[in-house]
């Protein structure tokens, strides 16, 4: 593969990612930003709760899809794992730091979970059972969160070993490694609140800030 086509790929995946979805569809239905309601995330949850559970749907599907897109386009074409590894970090960036709607984005969760589910789906199924196991315990969705993209790499190196799945290379282990350093970045306000004792769980009601939107 020539070196112009790996950089269009992983480019492109930056592009893909940049389209936020959630601001796009609440701005069609309600007119507004769906980054100045709610938590101020760019993501389906507050897409849920600005538009409704369709729209909130729609919203976690195309997310979903733009990261199996950026993953899968790349093996069809029989691009090298450092290409495939690369748009797979790219997709998520863009939708965390999209540069069509100022660099102000989501948490990338959705996102990631296709690009990684594309990666190793083996080692996506597992981390899906991960996930709910640890907001069955904690009721903290962002936990669950952050726990399950920190634990990926191990997942899909354990599928590897099992023999469930195949392997990729250090390429696969160094982009889940840096996609889950994005996702616990994204969520330093979650971490604050948890040490604070504020970051409400799983069916509780996010208190609203005074003077401006929950982040």
């Amino acid at each position: 593969m020539s070196a112009g086509l790996s950089v269009s790929l992983v480019v492109g995946a930056y592009l893909l990612g940049s389209v936020s979805f959630s601001v796009v569809i609440v701005k069609l239905i309600q007119g507004l930003d769906v980054r100045t309601v709610g938590s101020g995330n760019a993501g389906a949850t507050n897409v849920l709760r600005a538009a409704g559970r369709k729209a909130g749907a729609v919203v976690l599907a195309l997310d979903v899809t733009k990261g199996v897109t950026a993953v899968v386009v790349p093996r069809v074409l029989d691009a090298p794992p450092a290409v495939v590894g690369s748009a797979a970090v790219a997709v998520v960036l863009g939708h965390v730091y999209p540069v069509f709607f100022g660099f102000r984005g989501g948490k990338g969760v959705a996102t990631s979970a296709g690009a990684l589910g594309a990666l190793a789906p083996v080692a996506m199924a597992l981390g899906l059972v991960l996930f709910v196991a640890v907001v069955a315990w904690k009721r903290y969705v962002s936990v669950g969160s952050m726990v399950t993209a920190a634990a990926f790499p191990f997942l899909a190196w354990a599928g590897h070993r099992l023999g469930w799945s195949d392997y990729d290379g250090p390429w696969l282990l160094g982009s889940a490694a840096v996609i889950a350093l994005l996702i616990i970045i994204r969520h330093a306000g979650n971490l604050q609140r948890l040490r604070d004792g504020t970051e409400p769980r799983l069916g509780e009601p996010r208190p609203e800030p005074a003077g401006g939107v929950g982040r």
